[in-house]
């Protein structure tokens, strides 16, 4: 089997898809490629990050598809046009459903900015999750790449990383300490280790 074809799903910036691009670049992710990169915005910054890398984009917008059951069936259609293997929800804003999500058994993967499970689960993204952790005085957090079940932030983990919260700080300074020591970091290596299993290397 050639490189597993990996689809990046976004809805901002891009920092983790960033971090994926570096990965594929630097040797790291090797069993893998990015074959797909999908928004839920148009503005999403995260499709120039691609579009620079050369990396195919593709736009699905949720009203425009007559809600929720329109929309994954062209995300599924997308999905089979572009011969995709796996999904990376890389800050993703939307939740998909069941039906979706039970299509591709571990074959879906999300990031989330705490040590599940702590600060996960219905409502806890973004910033919310680092104001929680400050307001209830933890010392330590996190990021932990798990796969994607009907349940948010519900399924199997695959790697965890710690980081150390630090006196003074603000949810922006812990988001950014999370991001770049632990989301970074774990995000290309627990993708690699999910592309080699299903290449049986």
């Amino acid at each position: 089997m050639s490189k597993v074809r990996i689809a990046v799903f976004v809805s901002g910036g891009g920092t983790n898809l960033g971090a994926l691009i570096k990965a594929q670049n630097r040797g790291i992710l090797t069993s893998g490629e990015i074959a797909l990169v999908l928004s839920n915005k148009r503005s999403a910054y995260a499709l120039t990050r691609a579009k620079n890398a050369g990396i195919p984009t593709e736009v699905i917008i949720r009203a425009e598809e007559g809600g929720q059951e329109g929309f994954e069936n062209k995300i599924k259609s997308l999905l089979d046009q572009y011969k995709i293997d796996i999904i990376v929800l890389a800050g993703f804003m939307t939740i998909l459903s069941e039906q979706f999500t039970s299509a591709y058994p571990e074959r879906i993967i999300n990031v989330h900015p705490s040590l599940i499970p702590a600060f996960c689960g219905k409502g806890y993204y973004g910033l919310k999750v680092h104001e929680e952790a400050l307001a209830r005085g933890v010392k330590v957090t996190g990021a932990t790449v798990h796969f994607v079940n009907e349940i948010p932030d519900g399924g199997k983990i695959i790697m965890q990383k710690a980081v150390a919260v630090k006196e003074g700080d603000t949810a922006e300074i812990l988001q950014q300490r999370v991001m770049r020591l632990a989301e970074w970091v774990i995000l290309p290596r627990a993708v690699q280790e999910v592309c080699k299993n299903i290449k049986g290397e």
